[in-house]
């Protein structure tokens, strides 16, 4: 399966391509050819375990839905001590 953040484009700020060409969404620009092999999962390379860029995209990304399912968006968490206090650091390592 290859990277999420993977799309090729032919086109870009008005430039015409003859060949579509690696973008990567999560860096917001275009990548080399051998940059799209780790996406596309070839050579023995995972995008997942071998890319700076995804890795550290997909775990921000983690990190802000487990951040909203933990605590409301308008900032009123539980938080007054009832006995759900450890509800909101639950599964998290220190």
């Amino acid at each position: 399966m290859s990277c999420p953040f993977l799309d090729y484009r032919l086109e870009a700020n008005e430039r015409q391509f003859d060949e579509p060409r690696a973008y990567c969404e999560a860096a917001a620009r275009f990548v080399q050819p051998m940059r799209a092999d780790i996406c596309n999962d070839r050579y023995d390379l995972a995008h997942d375990s071998d890319c700076e860029i995804y890795l550290e995209h997909a775990g921000a990304a983690d990190e802000n839905e487990g951040k909203n399912e933990r605590e409301p968006k308008n900032g009123t968490g539980n938080r007054s001590g009832d006995g759900d206090e450890n509800r909101a650091g639950s599964g998290e390592d220190a």
